[in-house]
């Protein structure tokens, strides 16, 4: 099936506003659903159903596949392209305004994720998964490469901070392969990377973890104990006995610390209940 004669026939014209960016080309998406592991045993979200090029291929892997798309122009296209599987819920929303529960409902069991992002959304969906009590298995998605050297960045680099931990205190992440902008149509301004993540334990507790991430970040070239001070309301004795009490640097910047630092810090900052 031509996908390009589909959205011609259909006379379907791209929205720059909806950030779409079709994948057409088939080893790629086999490659994406490989990269995912996708079984017949899985149920799979998919955002962004697009021309339903990659919901194709998961469908042909999947036990289900319940696929989300914010543009209802594309309904006549997803008709023919998607005539013929019957594994595929095809459900007309945003899935940033979809209730957690109504998704736990709906798939009544574990599930993994994948997805072409759009662009402008990528962020918010990536902390919709990860920050909701979903049985969520893993997440393999399409970003623009710029956000995945954020998600799989290590300390001490320009690229780490808040979404860095945010994706690695909750599993394992990596890149599993770049893709140029020529293999989009249209083709966007950027190049992109596929990139999974394989939920583990986690790290338990999350909330002063969370703030004490964010306090880190917020001004980056500040000294930690300074973000302390400004975001906890500490005296700046307190904070610097803090950081010692941590076994760290007064004087250290908060991208220095790596995700069991943080882990560390957070717990003794729990403890005296700042």
């Amino acid at each position: 099936m031509n996908i390009l004669n589909v959205l011609k026939q259909k006379n379907f014209v791209t929205k720059k506003q909806f950030g779409q960016n079709f994948i057409t080309d088939l080893n790629l998406l086999n490659a994406i659903a490989d990269d995912a592991e996708i079984s017949v045993d899985d149920t799979v979200i998919e955002i962004g159903t697009g021309a339903g090029t990659l919901t194709r291929i998961l469908s042909e892997r999947a036990s289900m596949v319940y696929t989300f798309e914010i543009d209802e122009r594309l309904a006549p296209v997803l008709e023919e392209t998607l005539a013929d599987k019957n594994n595929v819920k095809i459900k007309f929303a945003d899935i940033l305004k979809v209730d957690p529960e109504e998704l736990k409902d709906l798939t009544k069991k574990p599930f993994k994720v994948v997805a072409n992002l759009p662009y402008y959304i990528t962020t918010p969906v990536l902390f919709y998964f990860l920050e909701n009590d979903f049985p969520l298995l893993s997440l393999t998605v399409m970003v623009q490469r710029e956000v995945a050297l954020r998600m799989t960045a290590k300390n001490n680099t320009a690229d780490y901070g808040v979404l860095s931990l945010a994706v690695q205190s909750r599993g394992d992440v990596k890149i599993t392969r770049q893709v140029g902008k020529n293999m989009f149509f249209p083709p966007p301004n950027v190049d992109s990377a596929v990139v999974r993540i394989v939920m583990g334990e986690g790290i338990g507790e999350r909330k002063m973890f969370d703030r004490l991430v964010k306090c880190a970040f917020a001004c980056r070239r500040k000294t930690l104990v300074n973000n302390l001070i400004r975001s906890f309301g500490l005296e700046r004795g307190e904070a610097e006995k803090i950081m010692i009490d941590a076994g760290l640097d007064p004087n250290v910047r908060g991208e220095a610390l790596d995700k069991e630092q943080f882990l560390n810090l957070s717990k003794i900052l729990d403890e005296k209940k700042v």
